[in-house]
């Protein structure tokens, strides 16, 4: 059984269905409205002996449980990434979103896809006829807000298990009373009698921001939970095992590669690949990127095909199974659980993709649809352990097949780039000292935040370089065209302006850029920075036309011509109206005046038809 509560009807039961989802942000005023802002559903899956996980949505219903091999008990919780049905499959392409103003690209809502934040129970309860309690409360929303979601369910999950609907049906309330996550905002968000207190990131922040301050001048009664981000993860904790190679993982992630992550859980394998899709910011990650993936995917025939090169995309699951399928995949990167212990983690090895072929991954045992027969391991009738057949999802305890790959990083790729010795010393100083694991992600950010940095800088500047010179915009004229990129000019640029002059690391920097710009990161980078720059011109033209006398360039002008000006005026008015063009406000108040202006000199047939009553 599984109930929902959708943006649109409020909190539901249904078997076999998720509650009704919201179309994306629903107008101020409508119902759920700012619930819609946040979530666009909440789902609940409870196990089922015979049906298995029973939902409409069975992608989500898979990805809502850890699978057979990860052995889950108690509590835990990850997140998964989901395309909508009929979405777009290039994130970085989309346009932004009225939601979005102001928002960090990489953190604007995905039109095309939903996250997933999953809470997963499993205890054992002998009232169940298996022994074992397994239930899932997982929010779906388009915002990439992992920090802030893992908080909440923190705190409603545990409650909810115990009490179930009211909970869930008076924490959904709350939320529709939410403000709206307008970039920039420093919000207090009550929920269960905690107020979390969350910066809402916006792209005039700057990564030495001090600590949050409170929103209002009121003082919080209880003293607010205060979240020190929305989104970042310990990205030192989970870059533990492979901090050795943190700068060939980074190369990986700038270039787009087809990367395969294999852990021991879903919590691991999504934080792993959160972490590696999230080093290259400033740089909105372009690629497609799933944090936990099953075989019971409705993708994964599209995602394992040998019939085409591998695909963009970070891939993380639990199942070895995808060892085996995916060993075309050119970088695979095995982990284990995650220790804490004071001394330097050990770090995984550089491996060749072609050890891989020699392991014994069978299938695991939930390869098959639930319901249906199938091999698991578990206690038999007898008390016995082995192989025999069960209905659904494997038992609790079951564990895969085969042989699993040791931890590494199975791949033929040469990193350009030295490594940065002195960033390793330094981390390990910290850790011998004892330094908080914050300070730690604090340092680790920094140095993936100026190498991605020191990467972009000559690109951003030789962009600069093909934007038209103001002198050049007139009036009444149609403004010069942004100049074409060429690839050869802006390399032979490097010499005297490239990353050499905010980084200190050497190597084949020339060589990293060539293959930059067949990925789809570049791809995306260029379309956006045109989009803005093609903003840009259009703005400074319609500042031009507003500071220009109307009335004389209308003196020896047709009424084709007078028509065509307002029409193209009133266009650039609605554009900038929607905040899609940078214009001032009081270039707005002038260019009203001037459409008044020209029609008003217009024939009153003319008139009529441009100012119907």
């Amino acid at each position: 059984m599984d109930q929902g509560a959708g943006a649109g009807a409020g909190p539901q039961r249904a078997r076999g269905r998720l509650g009704a989802p919201s179309s994306g942000m629903r107008a101020p005023g409508t119902p759920w409205a700012r619930f819609s802002a946040w979530l666009e559903c909440v789902c609940v899956v409870t196990f089922d002996l015979e049906l298995g996980q029973a939902l409409e949505k069975s992608s989500i219903c898979y990805l809502s449980f850890p699978d057979s091999h990860s052995g889950c008990l108690g509590d835990t919780q990850f997140s998964f990434r989901i395309r909508q049905c009929g979405g777009q499959r290039c994130p970085g392409h989309a346009g932004e979103k009225p939601g979005d103003r102001g928002a960090p690209a990489s953190l604007q809502r995905e039109p095309a896809h939903y996250f997933g934040y999953v809470y997963f129970r499993q205890v054992k309860d002998s009232s169940v006829k298996r022994g074992y309690f397994q239930k899932s409360l997982v929010l779906l929303s388009r915002l990439p807000f992992v920090r802030l979601f893992q908080a909440l369910l923190g705190l409603v999950a545990p409650e909810f298990f115990d009490k179930l609907a009211p909970c869930l049906e008076a924490v959904c309330n709350e939320i529709d009373q939410w403000p709206a996550p307008a970039p920039g905002r420093t919000l207090s968000l009550p929920v269960m009698g905690v107020v979390l207190q969350v910066h809402i990131p916006s792209r005039a922040d700057t990564p030495e921001s001090g600590p949050l301050e409170p929103s209002g001048h009121e003082t919080l009664l209880p003293a607010p939970v205060v979240l020190p981000s929305v989104h970042e993860l310990d990205l030192f904790r989970c870059f533990r095992p492979v901090l050795a190679h943190v700068q060939l993982l980074w190369e990986l992630m700038l270039l787009g590669e087809p990367l395969l992550v294999l852990a021991p859980s879903p919590a691991v394998s999504s934080e792993m690949v959160l972490a590696l899709t999230s080093c290259l910011q400033p740089l909105k990650f372009c690629c497609d990127y799933r944090p936990y993936f099953t075989i019971h995917d409705s993708e994964f025939k599209e995602f394992t095909t040998r019939t085409q090169a591998p695909p963009n995309v970070v891939l993380g699951v639990t199942n070895p199974f995808f060892i085996k399928t995916l060993q075309h995949w050119p970088h695979i990167l095995r982990v284990g659980e995650p220790k804490m212990s004071g001394d330097f983690p050990k770090q995984v090895k550089l491996k060749k993709p072609s050890r891989l072929k020699t392991l014994d991954t069978k299938p695991g045992p939930c390869s098959s649809s639930p319901g249906t027969q199938r091999q698991a391991l578990g206690p038999g009738r007898g008390g016995q352990w082995g192989w025999h057949s069960r209905r659904g999802c494997p038992h609790p305890q079951s564990r895969a097949r085969g042989s699993l790959p040791s931890p590494g990083l199975y791949t033929a790729y040469t990193a350009h780039l030295h490594r940065d010795k002195a960033l390793l010393r330094r981390l390990l100083k910290g850790l011998q000292k004892k330094r908080p694991s914050d300070v730690q992600t604090a340092v680790l950010r920094r140095h993936l935040l100026e190498l991605t940095q020191s990467f972009i800088i000559p690109l951003e500047h030789y962009m600069a370089s093909l934007m038209p010179l103001q002198k050049g915009i007139v009036p009444w004229k149609t403004p010069p065209q942004i100049r074409p990129f060429r690839q050869d000019d802006f390399l032979q640029s490097l010499e005297r302006s490239g990353p050499q002059l905010t980084c200190v690391l050497k190597g084949d920097w020339l060589g990293l850029y060539r293959r930059f710009f067949k990925s789809p990161h570049f791809d995306g980078w260029y379309r956006q920075r045109h989009r803005e720059m093609t903003q840009k011109l259009e703005a400074l033209h319609l500042e031009a036309i507003c500071e220009a006398n109307i009335e004389i360039w209308m003196k020896d002008k047709s009424e084709v011509e007078v028509v065509d000006l307002i029409l193209k005026l009133r266009e650039r008015l609605v554009r900038a109206q929607g905040h899609q063009l940078p214009v001032k406000e009081a270039t707005l108040k002038r260019a009203r005046l001037y459409i008044d202006t020209a029609i008003g000199s217009l024939p009153k047939d003319l008139q009529a038809v441009l100012c119907p009553p």
